[in-house]
């Protein structure tokens, strides 16, 4: 098995991703990696160059850059080289910490979508408050508009994923809408709803609020993009102010809070934990032909590790082919 890594993308590039994947490496002896940026910086910080090759680019893909047309006019850029890597077989797998936008556009016209997906969904794993494996999400952002087609798609895939990679027997799905009740929700959730509810293989358990994405009701939660993007940001910003308020809270207001604080911080601690998603890994792009996976642009070596074991446990698992094998009954059912 065989790895592409866009090495030039995120905030601390290329540091952090040599030194994640060399982990990785280290963890998984199967696996071989491929590392597309600048040969000159990438070795500078490579310690060992065992299953590990280097393929020189000139060009990269910034965060400030409109991502279709960089994909299409950086076509010496460490993304868009190691997306055609994968397109052409050359590797099984695109990983990526850089442009989002720029990320998704090249999974979506250079590696390519399963015939049978009319639209790939963006799905990050969030925290949840009774498990360590977290809730995926989809769509997130990649698509802001959508049919309930779509959206029966993206939970088949969803819960493809969380048997595979996160081995969960039979992955609860819910619909994130404005209210639990079946009538809840405009024409496109009620729609979406219906069919979920038909859906075969797939464990539907009706609505859920975005009150209780972190609450642990369910395994996998489909939205549209517009709407996921929301919710995703909203929670992930609420959680960082309330994490700094109560430090604030406990460090600002004199000696006996500070001694108290001293007290309970084995007892905090598990708050922060909750919301360490380095473990969590990256936000897979499901629908293409080829694992594509996209970690946060300030990921640490640990985040590194856990999205490369995401990568690992798909295609050990055959995750994609699944969905393939999947859609295409669907098709001959109809």
């Amino acid at each position: 098995m065989k790895i592409a890594v866009d090495a030039m993308g995120g905030d601390n590039a290329p540091q952090v991703v040599v030194e994640g994947i060399e982990k990785a490496r280290d963890e998984w002896s199967d696996l071989e990696f491929v590392l597309y940026g600048d040969e000159e910086q990438i070795k500078k910080y490579l310690k060992d160059s065992k299953n590990i090759t280097i393929v020189h680019t000139d060009e990269e893909i910034l965060g400030t850059d409109e991502p279709v047309k960089a994909i299409r006019s950086k076509k010496n850029s460490s993304m868009v080289r190691a997306a055609k890597s994968v397109k052409d077989g050359e590797t099984d797998a695109l990983f990526s910490l850089g442009n989002t936008g720029a990320l998704l556009a090249a999974g979506i016209f250079i590696v390519g979508r399963i015939k049978q997906v009319d639209r790939p969904a963006l799905m990050p794993t969030l925290p949840v408050t009774n498990s360590p494996l977290g809730v995926n999400i989809l769509d997130v952002g990649a698509n802001a508009e959508a049919k309930a087609t779509y959206l029966q798609q993206w939970a088949v895939m969803g819960s493809i994923y969380a048997t595979d990679v996160k081995q969960i027997k039979e992955p609860r799905v819910a619909l994130l809408n404005n209210g639990t009740e079946e009538d809840k929700g405009d024409t496109l959730h009620k729609e979406a709803f219906d069919l979920l509810k038909n859906t075969e293989e797939i464990n539907f358990i009706g609505n859920v609020e975005s009150g209780d994405l972190l609450a642990g009701v369910a395994d996998v939660i489909v939205t549209d993009g517009f709407t996921g993007n929301a919710a995703l940001k909203a929670t992930e910003g609420t959680a960082t102010i309330l994490l700094k308020e109560l430090k604030k809270a406990l460090m600002d207001n004199g000696i006996f809070t500070k001694l108290g604080a001293a007290i309970v911080a084995p007892s905090l601690k598990g708050i922060k934990d909750m919301f360490d998603t380095s473990r969590a890994g990256g936000a897979v792009l499901l629908g293409l032909k080829s694992p594509v996976i996209k970690a946060h642009g300030a990921a640490n070596v640990e985040t590194i590790f856990y999205t490369v074991k995401q990568i690992y446990d798909m295609l050990l698992n055959d995750t994609v082919n699944k969905a393939n094998t999947y859609f295409e009954k669907m098709n001959k059912e109809k």
